[in-house]
Parts: C-alpha cells; structure tokens; sequence
C-alpha cells in the first residue's frame, strides 16, 4: 500500500495481483495484545472494557501519529468521542497516513473545520421525530433510536451530534413511548433499530425490546442497523444468532467501507448471522482517500458475496459539520457505478444515493443510462456505451380485473 494519497482522478487502475491481494481474507492478528488470554480475546466484553479512547494510549501503540491526527483527538471529546477496538485497531497500517482503516476512526483537526453548508442534522432527523428517538420520515417506516454508544466512532457519522453524548446532546430514548407511538400508527410496518449500535445490548434487553415490537400486529418488518461485525465480531456469538432467529422476517445492515475490513473473523461472524436465516444487507460510504475507486469497491462488494452480504447502498457522504476531508465528489461515485454497472455480477451492485439534506429522504444517483423518452420509444446505451432503441408500449388498462370473489387461499 502505497503512502501517498490517491490521485483525485483514480489514479492508475490497480494491477490484477493488487486486486487478488484486496480481495483475500486475512485475519486481524493479535497485535500488541499477543499475550492476551484467548478466552478474554474473544470475550467482545473484554474488547469493549479495552477500547483506545486517549491520545495517551494511542501514541503509545502508534507513535507514527500526525499533528493532524494529534491536534484532533485532543479535540475529539469536545464534537464526536475516538473509541477503537482492539481487534480493529490492528487493522490500521501504522506506517501509511493515507490508510483507509485509519482514516475512518483517527479523528484529525479538520474535523474542527465548518463549512457554511455543512449541518449538525444534515438528514433532518430531529424535526421527524414525533418522540424522542423515533423518527418517521417515510410513510410506512420508522428509524427507532436505541441508544447514543458504538464499539468504535466512525469520524464521518451522520449522528455525530448524538452519538458518544461528546457534544452535550444528552439522547435519552423513550422506549415506551416509542413502541406506543409505532402502535397507534398502522400504516407503520417496517421498524430499523439503530442509534449508538443495537447490538451492543445485552441479548436479554434486545430480546425484550424485538419481542415488543413484533408484538404489534401491523410490524411486519424488523431491521437492525449495525457495524458490530465489523469492529466487534467477537459479539456474534450462536447464543445471539439463536435470540435473533425467532423474530423473523428480520434484516441486518451492517456497514463496510474497505475490503481490508472483511477479515476471517468478520467472515465467521457474518456465516453465523446467515445460517440463523436472517438476510444481511452492506451499506458503504464514498469516502475520500477510503473507498473512492473502482477497483477497490469492486473488490469489497465481491467479498460482501462471498460473506453471503449483499451490497445495498452506497451513500455519498452527508453534509455533517467537519466531514469536508472525507467527502468525495458525487462525480466519483457516478464513475464507480458506472464502472461496476455491466462489468461485474449485477449481485455486487448496490444502488448509489443521496439523502438530501435537510431531511428529503434517500434519493438514487445513477449514470444516464436513458438518453432519450417519448411516446413512442426509449433511447438507451448500454454499459459499453453502445446505442439502442425500445418501442414503447401504448398505454392502455389491463384486461384482467379479478372477479369480486375471487378465493384467496389460506396459508398453513
């Protein structure tokens, strides 16, 4: 891995054996923690107690820290608190600036830099939400808060005005009135608990909270936002995957920004998740100098397949205050789709969105594809850039109309 920075452009495309080598499952390591007891290793209570959360700590198993970095985690308990497990903390090349590990927990001065544009709500959070920690922004579904604390502190977080209370915000979610709220509004019917990470519950209080939610009869769909796998997989135990599996339908969405973060443990813990039957979603960031080419996103969403995870999302990074040295250009993303679109499994590809600041929800972002749309035909190119029509289908209503007693067979 090279120390400079990618170019803006891309750069060169990798070699073929680079590619291999972004694609392989490594494991973590032990690290510093080499005569760490195996049993405390593997013990996600033990990561958690033993998370890097000074600069004291941090300079001592990275003395190769920048001012850059230096200046921002003295700041860091002011905006957003560092906290790093060891276990992902030996993912971080020491000797690379430009690491895509340690970019994304590392916080640096620029964090401290506001642009007039930028937002401590950029998704417009705080003014959907009917109660405190529920927000309802889509019609038929809720984003349940369940708690302001994660294994590790993604420098970019879009709630980082939440997120480790650094700020002052002081979220105290309302689980009753949270849960009463999504009961006395039918048209509810998808809940995604997120926060803080659901996951760092104990499997007995999330079990209560899934049990209360799947108690209400207009809740068909149950979904947990989490990075846990990623920086925590220690805690995908078979006594967690055997609690979840009973409140099926039930998604997970983890996140995963760099294939170097697909480890032989973060493997493990996924196939644990997926053989108790829940379906795994990957939502990515675009992040400068992370993930913004096309060939390591290639990568990390062929590794996401053979996780058994498929590539859901790929966000361009919200207008959050102090994000400027992260955010790579819309452009780049549209590259990276178009680079992927047709030239890999149409499995790995994800959908590449905006949520539009101020709370206007999701909004795709794709290549033009569709050069032209009249009545009578589409005009449409192809991955290789190559030209076709399509006669349009005249408008007209369908023929069938069921009959008015029309059995509907019951399920057994």
């Amino acid at each position: 891995m090279s120390s400079e920075p990618p170019a803006e452009n891309g750069g060169e495309p990798p070699s073929t054996a680079t590619f291999r080598s972004l694609k392989e499952f490594r494991s973590a390591g032990r690290g510093f923690w080499a005569d760490v007891a195996e049993s405390d290793w593997n013990d996600w209570h033990w990561q958690l107690k033993n998370r890097i959360t000074s600069l004291e700590r941090l300079q001592r198993l990275m003395p190769t820290l920048t001012p850059e970095e230096i200046a921002g985690t003295q700041l860091a308990n002011k905006k957003l608190a560092m906290a790093i497990t060891p276990y992902f903390f030996n993912l971080i090349d020491a000797a690379v600036e430009h690491c895509p590990i340690r970019r994304q927990v590392i916080p640096r001065i620029e964090e401290t830099h506001t642009a007039s544009w930028e937002m401590s709500d950029p998704c417009g959070e705080d003014s959907h939400s009917p109660v405190p920690g529920l927000v309802h922004r889509y019609p038929d579904r809720v984003l349940f808060l369940v708690t302001d604390r994660c294994a590790a502190y993604c420098r970019y977080c879009t709630r980082s005005r939440l997120v480790s209370n650094a700020s002052g915000y002081d979220f105290h979610p309302e689980f009753d009135r949270q849960i009463d709220y999504i009961r006395q509004h039918p048209e509810i019917r998808d809940v995604l608990l997120s926060g803080g990470d659901p996951l760092l519950f104990n499997d007995e209080r999330l079990e209560n909270l899934l049990s209360r939610l799947r108690a209400i009869p207009h809740v068909e769909f149950l979904r947990i936002g989490t990075r846990i796998p990623i920086f925590l997989p220690q805690r995908i135990t078979p006594e967690l995957c055997a609690m979840l599996k009973q409140f099926h339908p039930l998604f997970l969405s983890i996140h995963t920004n760099h294939p170097r973060e697909l480890t032989t443990e973060v493997r493990a813990a996924l196939g644990r998740l997926a053989d108790a039957g829940i379906p795994l979603g990957n939502q990515s960031v675009l992040l400068k100098h992370v993930n913004d080419d096309a060939e390591v996103m290639k990568a990390l969403t062929h590794k996401l397949l053979m996780c058994r995870v498929k590539p859901y999302y790929i966000y361009q990074c919200d207008l959050i205050a102090g994000s400027a040295h992260l955010r790579a250009s819309v452009r780049k993303g549209i590259e990276i789709m178009q680079a992927l679109r047709g030239h890999t499994t149409g499995y790995a590809v994800p959908q590449f969105v905006i949520d539009a600041p101020g709370g206007g929800g999701k909004v795709p972002v794709n290549p033009e594809y569709v050069l032209s749309h009249n009545a009578d035909r589409v005009v449409i190119r192809n991955f290789e850039g190559k030209i076709f029509e399509y006669i349009e289908a005249a408008g007209s209503p369908p023929i069938y109309k069921p009959s008015e007693n029309f059995p509907v067979p019951e399920w057994v």
